[in-house]
């Protein structure tokens, strides 16, 4: 694309331009805030509209995100999500979902072009989504190659899962005691949403269900990084495992599912003993 300056050197139509030195060229004087403001109140609904589909907006009405993709300036705090952050959390949901699901194997290597190419989307949202999970330890970077699927073993599950014992079990077990028994009676639809996923069977569906669960009792401590932390540490035991066991099954999700229906009868009855018993017993079987 051509400058603006040269296209008005040449004219639309590949004339000989005017003589900038002779044109008359009319400058419109600064107009006052007053006056400003009086012809925002009188603007038309399509001039509205027409200033909105430039990403402008008036002190009175919310912006209109920007149909095209642009890149965040520092400091515009204010500027609408753009499209393409939307494709990347899309593309990274998807690759999660393919990590738990087990079609991204581990040890493989996987790269951007092709897996855009499956998505039906460029190379760079897929570059960028697997950029975050490489932060998140799921995948490194080969250079030149690709992203590599982590190797996991179950001895980083174990460890994992005795982490968020160690950060879950002392916390749930105060909530036992001060939450009233309708808060916890929120929380099953929650569970029963994981008993359905179980039942059918899908792991992946199940891992989002299960995740929403636990996410849902810690934000009941109002503790917004304990909730963080627990919730990285709870996606990253969901990962396959290279030379580990099978992954679980349709038997093994309901067994998962029907602990957490477990643990809100005995929250909801205020049952410590029974609280601090399928707590323990849910992270062993992690």
């Amino acid at each position: 694309m051509e400058q603006a300056g040269s296209l008005g050197a040449r004219g639309s139509t590949g004339s000989a331009a005017p003589d900038i030195r002779t044109a008359s060229v009319r400058v419109p004087a600064q107009a006052r805030a007053a006056d400003i403001e009086r012809e925002r109140g009188v603007a038309s609904d399509e001039s509205r509209s027409v200033s909105g589909a430039r990403g402008e907006h008036t002190h009175s009405e919310p912006p209109v995100p920007h149909p095209r993709v642009e890149t965040a300036r520092p400091m515009e705090t204010a500027r609408p999500v753009v499209q393409r952050a939307s494709v990347r959390g899309q593309i990274l949901d998807a690759l999660r979902t393919a990590l738990v699901a087990g079609e991204l194997a581990p040890g493989q290597v996987y790269s951007a072009p092709v897996l855009g190419e499956r998505f039906g989307v460029s190379a760079t949202p897929v570059r960028e989504a697997m950029q975050q999970l490489a932060l998140e330890g799921a995948v490194e970077v080969v250079p030149n190659r690709g992203f590599r699927v982590v190797r996991r073993g179950t001895r980083e599950l174990a460890e994992l899962a005795e982490i968020r014992a160690l950060l879950e079990v002392p916390v749930v077990l105060r909530l036992a005691r001060t939450v009233p028994a309708a808060r916890w009676a929120e929380l099953r639809p929650l569970a029963e949403a994981a008993a359905r996923a179980a039942s059918a069977g899908c792991r992946a569906t199940y891992a989002e269900c299960d995740r929403a669960f636990h996410h849902a009792i810690l934000a009941l401590a109002g503790n917004d990084q304990l909730v963080q932390i627990a919730d990285d540490l709870h996606r990253r035991a969901q990962w396959p495992l290279v030379g580990g066991p099978v992954p679980r099954g349709r038997a093994d999700l309901m067994a998962d599912a029907a602990e957490h229906l477990a643990l809100l009868d005995a929250l909801t009855a205020q049952d410590l003993p029974a609280v601090q018993s399928l707590v323990r017993e849910h992270f062993a079987d992690c």
